[in-house]
């Protein structure tokens, strides 16, 4: 029975050997200095659209802005996202403006850890270098707030970081949010944010037992959004059988009232108050029109 000891052994190597190798792996890509002139104004509106207020603001305990967001309960453990403030020791105060495009596109700290997807990074690969350094400009205006994120409370094996440089590998894509030449300006612009910065398919879209979207599936609805709640259907198909118009979407939005005289909950109403509550008309209804017309 000696061969089996060895096989056994030879496998427990082998195991290790894996595991060390993941963990050396190098991930994300080198960033070459972003020089560019930021604006603030635009910065923070970029910040609006794509939910950092809304993620990063635990508004319930009545924490300080950017300071550290409320828990976000999943399947895999509960995650807190993290002090986005300009605090040297809690917050990004330590920061290059390098270091926050690598995190930001690629979801790589500065450290070289990966990130969790929870952060929604997978939807900003596509931000250009000008959206980098407006973010960055506008983060740079948030007073620091000497408060530190809880840590997450993730059990084996999720909690080991380096496993997600193989969930990268299986899953991780960058949004579709290049311009269609025979498509209308609202309807590229709509693309790009709701595919974009808004990421709607982050919560109306199922997931596979790996947490990762099942592409197939965009946005066709989600049944088990973290916490227990419900994302319904955003397809094309599905909103126009339910009557609804580019003005409607477009006021919806803005609102958080449905053609019903209904009323987003859930997360959607706290996407509404502190993210496309805040934007512009126009770009209220680029979002509608590509929703309403779109091949999902």
């Amino acid at each position: 029975m000696r061969w089996w000891r060895w096989i056994i052994g030879a496998g427990v190597v082998g195991g290790i050997g894996v595991v060390a190798a993941t963990i050396a792996w190098p991930i994300g890509a080198p960033v070459s200095d972003l020089t560019l002139q930021g604006d603030a104004q635009r910065g923070s509106y970029l910040a609006r659209a794509s939910g950092c207020i809304a993620c990063h603001t635990n508004f319930e305990a009545g924490g300080a802005p950017l300071a550290g967001g409320a828990p976000l309960r999943t399947d895999f453990g509960t995650f807190y996202p993290p002090n986005l403030t300009t605090d040297v020791e809690h917050g990004m105060g330590g920061w290059t403006v390098e270091d926050f495009a690598r995190a930001v596109r690629q979801g790589v700290s500065p450290d070289g850890d990966p990130y969790y997807p929870t952060f929604t990074y997978p939807f900003y690969a596509n931000f250009t270098d000008q959206d980098i350094a407006d973010l960055w400009a506008a983060f740079q205006t948030v007073p620091a707030v000497s408060v530190s994120a809880p840590a997450h409370e993730v059990p084996f094996p999720f909690d080991q970081r380096w496993g997600m440089k193989l969930w990268r590998a299986a899953f991780l894509t960058k949004p579709d949010t290049k311009p269609v030449a025979d498509k209308s300006d609202a309807w590229n612009r709509g693309k790009l944010l709701v595919n974009g910065a808004a990421h709607c398919s982050a919560c109306h879209t199922s997931r596979n037992f790996a947490g990762a979207r099942i592409v197939a599936e965009r946005f066709s609805g989600n049944d088990a959004l973290p916490g227990g709640g419900k994302a319904p259907s955003i397809r094309s198909r599905d909103l126009l059988s339910e009557g609804w118009t580019v003005d409607d979407m477009a006021y919806a939005l803005r609102s958080g009232i449905t053609p019903s005289g209904d009323v987003f909950g859930g997360s959607m109403a706290e996407v509404v108050r502190y993210g496309t509550g805040f934007l512009s008309d126009a770009d209220l209804n680029a979002m509608a029109t590509y929703l309403l017309d779109n091949k999902s």
